[in-house]
């Protein structure tokens, strides 16, 4: 009876106090906490959706979006599909090009399109815009002599090449005009015209002065960084707050000081004529140039620099390099040998942060920069806010994400993400 009681209850599923079986009310608890810890990071995940993912992904969209051609001239986009790219195409087409632009007039989205065409073809735009005021008064055939007589680009086949081209809904011209390329009259890509090629050159220099000011951080924030960690404790936290100091301080306050400072009449050169440096008829021009904005920039994100740098040297050991010293190495030696290969994870973060926030850098380049220190991020503001080129400008974005991807993953590759010390 005994033995019977004891396979009995060997076999029974445990139960809590309510019968409930406990493998159940185990995974119900599991369920629960799962829950809460979603609701914990929702806020999270919502945030960085729509304030990272989605403006990425709607810039990818923007970058590659050509709907305005298609939407408001499907009659002429449908006679192109037969047209040979030979000549000019035939009476059927122009008579749609007619029904197209009354439509388009009536619905007032022709400036729109004459717009999106003329990013294309300069000079479209006033075509279509007086072909459309005019093409009311067409009543009937023949279509093709009265629109040429509006306007005589109506007769040259690469008005119709770029309607043609700029047709389907989705495009690749955005990215190449970013390089400085386009589709000619006959479908091959090619040089822009030399006076429009301008984005190559800017990304270019947009490197350029982002490496330079990559190294002047690194050039001065090493030995700030090393002070900082190394100082008593007393100096060292006025250094540091010295270092802050900047962030206390608006970012455009700053950037116009350096106008104060660098201009022609200003401190920086009032200060070399007063010792002898230069005489007062060869002031230096510092300011509106690419000179001007490596200058500022510097001094803005020098804290970025520095700050990485001191987080890593914090956790060296001073011991390391007593012990090479020790050991029968020179001071320079073990500092070389010892200490400079443990700082590299701090040059990396640094060097890293600096350079992607040097990339994208607008408000600086755009106040001291003038025609020469412009980057490309002032050339896809320009875009979005006086152009309306919205395609392009997606399209210099996402060249220049590209880009800083590109950087992260070649930083993976040498030095390992888990290495990654910002603080």
């Amino acid at each position: 009876m005994s033995d019977t009681a004891t396979t009995i209850s060997a076999e029974a599923p445990l139960t809590t106090a309510d019968g409930l079986p406990l493998k159940a009310a185990l995974a119900r608890a599991e369920r629960r906490k799962k829950i809460k810890a979603l609701l914990l990071v929702m806020p999270l995940f919502i945030f960085i959706f729509f304030d990272f993912l989605y403006p990425i992904g709607l810039m990818l969209f923007r970058s590659v979006e050509n709907p305005l051609i298609a939407e408001n001239m499907p009659l002429t986009v449908k006679e192109l599909d037969r047209w040979d790219g030979k000549g000019i195409p035939d009476e059927a087409t122009f008579k749609a090009l007619a029904a197209d632009l009354k439509v388009a007039r009536e619905k007032r989205t022709i400036g729109r399109l004459a717009t999106r065409l003329n990013f294309e073809q300069s000079g479209i735009r006033s075509v279509i815009t007086r072909t459309g005021r005019k093409v009311k008064k067409i009543k009937g055939p023949p279509y093709k002599d009265q629109i040429i007589a509006i306007n005589d680009a109506w007769g040259e086949r690469n008005t119709w090449a770029t309607i043609k081209r700029l047709a389907p809904t989705t495009t690749s011209l955005f990215y190449l005009n970013a390089i400085d390329k386009k589709v000619d009259v006959n479908g091959d890509i090619v040089d822009t015209s030399e006076e429009r090629q301008i984005y190559v050159t800017l990304f270019e220099r947009t490197l350029w002065m982002s490496v330079t000011v990559t190294f002047a951080t690194l050039l001065l924030g090493f030995p700030i960084a090393y002070l900082l960690a190394n100082l008593p404790l007393r100096y060292s936290n006025l250094l540091m707050i010295l270092v802050l100091l900047p962030f206390w301080t608006s970012l455009l306050v700053r950037t116009t000081s350096w106008i104060v400072l660098l201009q022609t009449q200003g401190v920086l050169n009032d200060i070399m004529v007063w010792i002898g440096i230069i005489d007062d008829a060869n002031r230096i021009q510092l300011i509106f140039n690419a000179q001007g904005t490596v200058i500022a920039m510097t001094q803005i994100l020098l804290p970025f620099m520095v700050l990485p740098l001191y987080s890593v040297m914090k956790t060296i050991s001073p011991s390391y390099m007593r012990a090479a010293q020790s050991m029968g190495a020179h001071r320079f030696l073990a500092y070389r040998r010892i200490y400079l290969p443990n700082t590299v994870p701090g040059i990396a973060a640094g060097s890293l942060l600096v350079f992607i926030l040097a990339v994208g850098y607008y408000i600086t380049p755009a106040l001291v920069g003038g025609q020469d220190g412009q980057m490309i991020s002032n050339i896809i503001a320009f875009h979005m806010q006086k152009s309306l080129n919205w395609g392009l400008a997606a399209a210099l974005g996402t060249l220049l994400l590209t880009g800083v991807i590109i950087l992260f993953w070649i930083y993976n590759k040498i030095i390992g993400v888990e290495r990654l010390k910002f603080g």
